[in-house]
């Protein structure tokens, strides 16, 4: 795709003036990394607070009658969204016929409809799947033009709050409305570093004035999909096409967690069958994190092999780990090396490395869970 095909955010002056470096990702040219580079980005986030650009990702509503929205949606996702109380989120898997994952997205009920975030790449996919297979009197609309911003770290609470003193109300997975600063906008708490955060969906017009504002703040600084993507590692995060894809279950992808324990005995979803049996038998191949000795990290797609040189499984994310102070990665390996402290060797180059089996998160997770 050319530079001139690209899709661009509504922030895009912004990032070229605070002199981004721009990349193609998904169909828009996006930030990868400001001047000060993905290594200071990544400790500015952990120790203050990021603002990252994501109106790239897909925004829709569904309406309907009384819990009709919820209903309908249950029979594409994993989660339990009947028992989702209005101002609360929850993450969810749309799975297909086979137990694959066709996209992970984040479901909002709201008053009167729910409000969801689907990746990037897949939006205009999921918009058409989700509308041939939504029922007469449930109501699909796209928000694609719609900005949305994150705001991550430790000091984005004390920021948030500063713009509206609701924020401090807020907690894990809340949604609510609040007025940044005269500007209004729908908002969420939860993140994809690991840290506290705030998801701010607001209208494009907005977008510029506000994250002008939050930049303002000392503890603010812009954040790229360098510093994004090493942040989400080290939390044990997935992204979707590289460590879930239409060929991964969730069960595989110790995702099991985002499945409802309602959804455990009902099933009703695409794959329930496969998936419900996997839970209850276990998986060939799971995803671990792996934390690799010496500097040298193992990128997406390295084969991972046993002391024996065998190829046991592959790399789906890696890079270093700048917080963690090593390499890290995740993938998929045999379920009999998938145990904690298992020793097993990426393969650079042609050299197998030195890995250990890993619990994630590989940095504390800071949400604020609590009032």
């Amino acid at each position: 795709m050319n530079a001139s095909d690209l899709l661009k955010t509504p922030l895009h002056a912004l990032h070229e003036e605070l002199g981004a470096r721009m990349v193609p990702f998904a169909g828009y040219a996006m930030p990868v990394q400001y001047p000060s580079g993905i290594l200071h980005e990544h400790h500015h986030c952990r120790t203050a607070a990021g603002l990252f650009d994501v109106s790239h990702m897909g925004q829709l509503t569904l309406r309907g009658t009384g819990d009709s929205a919820a209903e309908a949606l249950e029979t594409l996702v994993t989660a339990d969204l009947l028992s989702l109380k209005p101002g609360r989120q929850r993450y969810a898997l749309l799975t297909n016929d086979a137990g694959g994952v066709r996209d992970d997205l984040m479901v909002l009920r709201r008053a009167d409809h729910l409000a969801l975030v689907v990746n990037a790449a897949c939006k205009d996919a999921d918009f058409e799947y989700l509308k041939e297979s939504l029922p007469n009197g449930v109501v699909l609309t796209a928000l694609f033009d719609r900005a949305l911003l994150a705001l991550q770290g430790p000091a984005a609470g004390a920021v948030m709050e500063r713009l509206d003193p609701k924020a401090a109300e807020m907690i894990f997975m809340d949604g609510a409305d609040l007025s940044l600063d005269g500007i209004p906008a729908q908002v969420t708490r939860s993140g994809y570093t690991g840290e506290d955060g705030f998801e701010i969906s607001v209208e494009s017009r907005d977008a510029e004035k506000l994250a002008r504002r939050l930049l303002a703040e000392q503890e603010v600084a812009p954040i790229g999909l360098g510093a994004r993507d090493s942040l989400r590692l080290e939390a044990g995060l997935c992204l979707y096409g590289h460590d879930i894809d239409t060929g991964t279950s969730p069960v595989e992808a110790d995702l099991v967690w985002a499945i409802g324990k309602r959804r455990r005995r009902e099933g009703g979803f695409p794959g329930a069958d496969r998936i419900l049996r996997e839970l209850k038998d276990g998986t060939q191949r799971v995803r671990v994190g792996l934390k690799i000795q010496g500097r040298q990290p193992a990128r997406e797609g390295a084969e991972i092999a046993d002391n024996e040189g065998r190829v046991i499984g592959r790399i789906t994310s890696g890079g270093f780990g700048p917080t963690v102070g090593a390499p890290v990665a995740m993938g998929y390996v045999d379920r009999d090396f998938a145990e904690i402290g298992t020793v097993v060797h990426p393969v650079v180059r042609g050299k197998p490395l030195q890995a250990t089996v890993s619990a994630f998160p590989m940095v504390e997770q800071r949400y604020r869970r609590k009032g």
